[in-house]
């Protein structure tokens, strides 16, 4: 896709990945930006920022998570800054908890902004851009949409979800020259992220990588945009060794969250303290060399 001279609309734009995106689009040349989040404050920063850069902007302070409101305001934003030809799916909320723990509340959060919250705006954007037969839409995924994480149940299923719905629209837009992408970035270092207790050996990536490797893969029109050597190797394993990764993800998962505290240590959870345990007497060694 070119990106100079188009109009992108951005959800989730005032922080973490598409605050990153927008800033990256700005930097390759669009022409404007719509940003789309719940946050005004935040959203005017960023919208100053960019437009520092040279590049149009619009903010759209709004909760997706209302279907006759997001109607109404992309009506309204379609008329006054249309065409749009570029839309990127980027809001999501995420919590961290055993299955068992889980709060209904929570889930159904997940569940009305990542997925259904997404699909509402998506069918009001991809309408218009069938009747202008042009359009790209990206929808952000995750890793956890390949691989499912546990503690992440309801994280992990709308990621999923999103890439069938993905696949789908796919297929069905491209009569109307409609490209639709899913972006897979593997851990974020985030705002959202940070209050989750990371799995074991996970690097975490920044958010421009994350946005950098967008518009690599748009450039190169990839269907599937995969983030970071770490992501490619979980869903090979998965693919060759799905016994491993899961073993893997057994011993990496958080152990606050993996078992209750009057449970008995597993065979799992003993190996992963063996491994702490090699780890920290080896940097103790590191340490009295130097």
């Amino acid at each position: 896709m070119e990106i100079q001279g188009k109009v992108a609309l951005i959800t989730g734009a005032s922080r973490g990945i598409g605050r990153a995106i927008a800033l990256e689009l700005a930097k390759q040349g669009i022409k404007r930006l719509i940003l789309v989040a719940r946050d005004r404050q935040k959203l005017v920063e960023i919208a100053n920022k960019i437009e520092a850069m040279g590049v149009e902007t619009a903010i759209v302070a709004l909760d997706l998570t209302q279907p006759t409101v997001v109607n109404i305001a992309i009506a309204q934003v379609w008329r006054n800054y249309g065409p749009i030809h570029l839309l990127v799916n980027c809001a999501g909320v995420a919590y961290q908890s055993s299955f068992l723990q889980s709060k209904l509340s929570q889930v159904q959060e997940e569940l009305s902004v990542n997925l259904l919250g997404m699909y509402n705006l998506t069918s009001l954007i991809a309408r218009r851009m069938a009747s202008q037969k042009q359009g790209t839409i990206i929808n952000v995924s995750s890793l956890m949409g390949k691989v499912a994480a546990p503690t992440m149940a309801t994280y992990s299923a709308t990621k999923f979800a999103i890439l069938g719905f993905t696949q789908a629209l796919r297929q069905e837009l491209a009569q109307y020259n409609i490209r639709v992408i899913a972006l897979l970035p593997s851990l974020t270092d985030t705002d959202m992220v940070r209050d989750l207790k990371l799995f074991r050996w996970v690097i975490p990536m920044t958010p421009q990588q994350v946005a950098q490797a967008l518009v690599a893969g748009m450039q190169n029109n990839s269907a599937e945009i995969l983030v970071g050597w770490q992501s490619y190797l979980a869903v090979w394993c998965q693919r060759i060794a799905p016994w491993l990764l899961e073993l893997i993800l057994q011993i990496a998962t958080p152990p606050a969250l993996r078992r209750q505290p009057s449970e008995k240590p597993s065979f799992f959870t003993k190996i992963q303290r063996f491994g702490d345990l090699f780890l920290f007497r080896k940097n103790q060694c590191q340490a009295k060399s130097l």
